[in-house]
């Protein structure tokens, strides 16, 4: 078996991380490494699986996954194109013999000390997997009392991203549609043309403009014969 990472967009909803991880182990297959996280948009999150499968069995994880609802893409990243990290808390035995020895192997690893106390020494280190494993193998001899480890996560090198013309477009109705309200159209420009008004114009006599009544008193003035 050999080692594949898959990076996986899902929407950011509850229970899809159980869906995927049930789905990887009814084919019998064991979870090395899992990392989930927001991205760049709020609807969207990663996960950063490393597996250890043969490549057949592989495209059918992938397949099945693919069918999930809320599976948006999923990519297999090549280790050589990418960067990838963990994170390491270790708690070392560390008395007033042994604690320099200690210090130089985190200066070595260009790790940091996070917690001191008179007997024990914390320390945090990021990294790919290698180097990890390697500084570990050199604290060993001094004794490790505790060890925490998160999960691998890992990005593609360059300026591409894999979520790049890959979220689902959500429609959105217009305002008028979701209102009721009706729709309102702007007027070609151009299209109001004022006509000016003459003594001669003859009042228009449309339902939207009446003809004024006239003033109190008034008489009309007597036809004028030919």
């Amino acid at each position: 078996m050999s080692k594949h990472t898959l990076s996986i967009l899902v929407e950011n909803k509850h229970g899809v991380l159980a869906r995927v991880a049930a789905l990887i182990s009814r084919r019998g297959f064991n979870i090395d490494s899992l990392a989930v996280g927001p991205t760049e948009h709020p609807e969207v999150s990663r996960m950063t699986i490393a597996v250890s499968v043969d490549e057949q069995p592989l495209e059918q994880i992938t397949k099945q996954l693919n069918k999930l609802i809320n599976v948006i893409k999923i990519v297999e990243l090549d280790p050589t194109a990418t960067v990838q990290r963990e994170l390491l808390l270790v708690k070392v035995k560390a008395d007033t013999l042994s604690r320099g020895q200690v210090l130089e192997t985190v200066q070595l690893f260009r790790a940091k000390v996070v917690d001191v106390t008179p007997d024990a020494i914390t320390i945090e280190a990021t990294g790919n997997p290698e180097k990890l494993e390697a500084m570990l193998r050199v604290l060993e001899p001094f004794g490790v009392r505790e060890l925490v480890q998160s999960g691998m996560v890992a990005i593609g090198r360059g300026s591409r991203s894999i979520s790049d013309r890959t979220l689902r477009p959500v429609p959105v109705p217009p305002p008028h549609v979701a209102t009721g309200s009706p729709t309102l159209q702007a007027r070609p420009a151009g299209s109001e043309t004022s006509t000016p008004s003459t003594a001669n114009s003859t009042p228009s006599t449309s339902p939207h403009h009446p003809v004024p009544a006239p003033p109190p008193g008034h008489r009309p003035a007597p036809a004028r014969q030919a």
